[in-house]
């Protein structure tokens, strides 16, 4: 098989390497902390890379960010290189976009709410199934109204619209609770607090950016900063398990391709998986599945083989492990479950050798031309030709200016959505109850013959005599207090005082004239 048709992973009694005709078939890389699986990840892009696959994988640590630079001569790689007789290595840079949902490290990464949908949203909010019903109702409203919602300001203003709402809705959709759109409203408020804001808005990824080329026919490595993200685990999941559904969504069936049109690495896949309810499990199962055939390769990372549901680990047929410790019966289930995913080795016992490993050693076994797996070799892995370790904040300035996407999705876009909708129809509604209320002030004094009474008279200082602003008198009684009695006898006596006093002087002033 020539190097063109394959990607080459390291030596073990042979050349390992894996087929780019099957390399949409998925894979797995697992092993314990610092064993090599970064690196392992990092060939497999640059391998990618170099025969024009683009690819997508998360940066947990920083240290992928060293693919976009080339890499500096150390004498241990060199002794690699030499050992599994690998005579064309050599150091060099491949083209790279670095991603950021913060937009700190890298372009941001956008989408809208209406595009993530109720059930990403729910997983994402650990909401309960009552309130995911309330989410779904909400979503059925906008789309029957119109409404836009881009991000969460506008499903704020959404869930307080049903919320107004509730009676009504509740009568054609089932009971919409008010307890239940508090706890969305909750929920919405921690994510903003995690950055959610960040996420969802305009203007929205194009898939389509995730997959250039650059002049040379090479594919991008797209690189999302995670290491800030994974302090909010529950929104990077949800973000990757997005784009993966987006991919599917997205892309046409091509059945199977001479080799992938995207690869995509979820690093820490285990935070994929942590107590995601059943029908999120099956969503990622049927992603994986029948996402082959839209060209698009899959491949977990992860510490532990167990953190993959076997629904899932049944896909990957493409599979490096490094070493795993025993030390606890978790891990040694771990090490067993491990040693059994892999066609046996008559030379050796799988599941020793998986304790055995060192550093930069893996047992590989990839998929054979007929779709087989093929025997698990234990393998020295292949030294990568770009930088081992994280760019430098200056050199990743560079790159980010350098790129094909700068100035697409740098700046955000707030165009007319359903917070302002929504925000619109209020003022209208309050703007309409006051010319109700004109109108009927204007009828009453109509009703008087055109005459409007003193505002002295209303029974209240700056008040008006229209009777629909005037308080509405009990029917139940009609007796008048002693207070109310003795405050109008008072004021009739001291009228008919005044009155008289006023004829006096009058009287007085036109007899002096006289």
């Amino acid at each position: 098989m020539s190097d063109e048709e394959t990607v080459f992973i390291g030596k073990s009694t042979k050349r390992e390497s894996l087929l780019l005709k099957l390399a949409n078939r998925h894979g797995l890389i697992t092993g314990a902390t610092g064993t090599g699986k970064t690196v392992s990840l990092q060939i497999l892009a640059e391998g990618f890379s170099k025969h024009g696959v683009p690819v997508f994988c998360a940066d947990v640590k920083g240290d992928l960010s060293g693919v976009a630079v080339s890499g500096v001569s150390k004498d241990f790689l060199e002794k690699r290189a030499k050992t599994i007789e690998f005579d064309d290595y050599e150091y060099e840079a491949f083209p790279a976009v670095f991603w950021d949902l913060f937009g700190e490290q890298g372009h941001p990464i956008r989408t809208t709410v209406s595009e993530m949908g109720p059930l990403l949203l729910a997983r994402l909010m650990n909401l309960n199934d009552t309130q995911e019903g309330v989410l779904n109702i909400a979503f059925r409203v906008a789309d029957e109204e119109g409404l836009l919602i881009l991000d969460l300001k506008d499903l704020r203003a959404l869930m307080v619209n049903v919320s107004e709402r509730a009676a009504e809705l509740s009568a054609e959709y089932g009971n919409v609770s008010k307890a239940s759109v508090g706890a969305i409203q909750r929920s919405l408020l921690m994510l903003e607090e995690q950055g959610g804001e960040n996420f969802f808005g305009e203007p929205a990824l194009d898939i389509k950016d995730l997959m250039r080329k650059n002049a040379k026919g090479e594919g991008y490595i797209n690189v999302l900063a995670a290491d800030k993200l994974m302090q909010s685990p529950r929104l990077y999941a949800t973000f990757l398990l997005w784009l993966l559904s987006e991919l599917f969504e997205e892309l046409p069936e091509i059945g199977d391709p001479e080799k992938p049109i995207l690869v995509f690495f979820f690093d820490e896949a285990h935070l994929l998986f942590s107590e995601a309810p059943k029908a999120l499990i099956e969503k990622v199962e049927q992603v994986v599945r029948l996402i082959r055939s839209k060209g698009v390769g899959v491949y977990f990372v992860t510490q532990n083989p167990l953190d993959v549901p076997d629904t899932v680990s049944s896909q990957l047929g493409n599979r490096i492990q490094h070493a795993l410790r025993a030390f606890t019966p978790r891990e040694q289930r771990a090490v067993k479950a491990a040693a059994e995913t892999f066609r046996p080795n008559p030379d050796f016992k799988t599941e020793t050798v998986i304790m055995e490993l060192g550093v930069g050693e893996a047992l590989v076994s990839t998929l054979e031309k007929k779709g087989h797996p093929s025997i698990v070799q234990r393998t020295l892995v292949r030294p990568p030709s770009s930088r081992l370790g994280p760019l430098t904040e200056a050199e990743r300035k560079d790159v980010i200016k350098d790129s094909p996407v700068h100035g697409v999705y740098d700046d955000s876009v707030d165009r007319i959505s359903a917070y302002e909708t929504l925000k619109k129809r209020a003022q209208q509604k309050v703007e309409l109850e006051d010319q109700k209320r004109e109108q009927e002030s204007k009828a009453a004094t109509e009703s008087r013959g055109g005459f409007s009474l003193p505002d002295w008279i209303g029974g209240s200082a700056g008040g008006t005599a229209s009777s629909s602003k005037r308080p509405a008198r009990r029917r139940s009684s009609r007796r008048q207090s002693t207070t109310e009695a003795l405050t109008k006898s008072v004021a009739r006596s001291m009228g008919t005082a005044l009155g008289r006093a006023l004829v006096r002087g009058i009287l007085g002033s036109l007899k002096k004239g006289f």
